[in-house]
């Protein structure tokens, strides 16, 4: 089996509690996510974006993700709180991947939206392959407009999920595995 075949077979992702320190420095971070945009995009349309959160970035939007969590539920304990306000601080890197579809005469918004899908699968795999590993993670967070006008999306843009990226705790063959779809349940062939 070659490298690329064995890397789709055994990754998996990790908790961001096993995604330590260090991330991808900005060089690294730049070539990983150019080469995540190496996607099927009809129409070169290039419907995603990227906002990258590192540093203390990670706290501040913490900080917004625990005030607009307490503005919704105002019960909401302490512990709860400090859950949101620590949301983003485990891995070094966030990356939120952002869907901006478009109407298209010639290309529908659920194919646009399939090669977001297809980015982040590959920011993925890249991250693997780089030496690194990430976790695609939505959360209330991720269709929250609040939290998404503080990301600086527009109204007509939607959040793909949040990539946390780190250096993996576990090596990648010694990660345990879920179970997976029985192939006989999810294939069938036309005219048989």
């Amino acid at each position: 089996m070659n490298d690329t075949l064995n890397l789709i077979k055994q990754r998996r992702s990790l908790s961001t509690k096993q995604l330590n320190a260090p991330g991808p420095d900005k060089q690294q971070l730049v070539e990983i996510l150019t080469l995540a945009s190496r996607v099927p995009d009809h129409g070169k349309l290039v419907p995603w974006r990227f906002v990258v959160i590192e540093g203390q970035a990670r706290e501040t939007l913490g900080n917004v993700m625990a005030t607009a969590f307490k503005q919704s539920h105002p019960a909401a304990d302490s512990e709860m709180l400090e859950t949101e306000q620590q949301r983003f601080m485990k891995a070094p890197v966030i990356v939120a991947l952002v869907a901006r579809t478009m109407p298209h005469p010639k290309i529908p918004s659920w194919e646009q939206q399939l090669t977001v899908g297809a980015v982040a699968m590959n920011l993925l795999l890249v991250c693997e392959a780089a030496g690194f590993s990430g976790n695609w993670l939505t959360g209330w967070g991720a269709f929250d407009r609040r939290i998404l006008n503080e990301l600086g999306l527009k109204p007509i843009e939607k959040l793909a999920g949040f990539i946390h990226i780190g250096t993996p705790a576990v090596a990648l063959a010694e990660r345990s595995d879920r179970a997976r779809p029985d192939m006989a349940d999810i294939i069938s062939y036309y005219g048989e």
